[in-house]
């Protein structure tokens, strides 16, 4: 029994010291410029640009291996000294208008920009009818004094069944 509990202490210690020393090991991500100038910029680029594949995330802030190749695209190209409205040109034309996070409001995109208050238009219509429907229903199938006779003829000991 002691020994069980010597090694239950040693196992313990040594996980615990194991998780004291992981810390130690870690690294701040590298930026992906060596120029602090030239990384604001490719990080106020990639603000704008919506992650492929996170979706609901920029480039700036996605960790995913698109992203990161993305945000060094865009260096490459700050580099060879395109502007920011050519990077997001070459990024709308490759990828598309989704790839803008607020992306303007033109005939293409309107379905992006007021489908969900369509839905939610179409979701409250649906509601209407249906609560409409119901309370027909429910009015053709109201109480009546002849119906709640009957209930006390059928439920009373001489009540005969139909």
């Amino acid at each position: 029994m002691r020994n069980l509990c010597m090694r239950i202490v040693l196992v313990v210690w040594a996980w615990s010291l194991a998780f004291a020393v992981v810390p130690v090991f870690a690294k701040e991500a590298p930026p992906t410029a060596a120029d602090p100038a030239l990384e604001a910029r490719v990080m106020a680029i990639a603000e704008e640009l919506r992650c492929l594949v996170c979706q609901n995330e920029t480039i700036a802030a996605s960790h995913a291996d698109l992203a990161v190749d993305l945000r060094k695209q865009i260096a490459l190209k700050l580099q060879a000294g395109q502007s920011k409205q050519e990077i997001v040109d070459f990024m709308v034309a490759r990828y598309g208008d989704f790839v803008l996070y607020r992306p303007a409001l033109n005939a293409r995109t309107v379905l992006l920009w007021f489908g969900p208050f369509a839905l939610l238009l179409v979701a409250g219509v649906v509601l209407a009818l249906n609560i409409r429907r119901r309370r027909r229903a429910t009015d053709a199938t109201e109480w009546t004094p002849d119906k709640a006779q009957r209930a006390r003829d059928l439920l009373s000991e001489g009540g005969e069944r139909p």
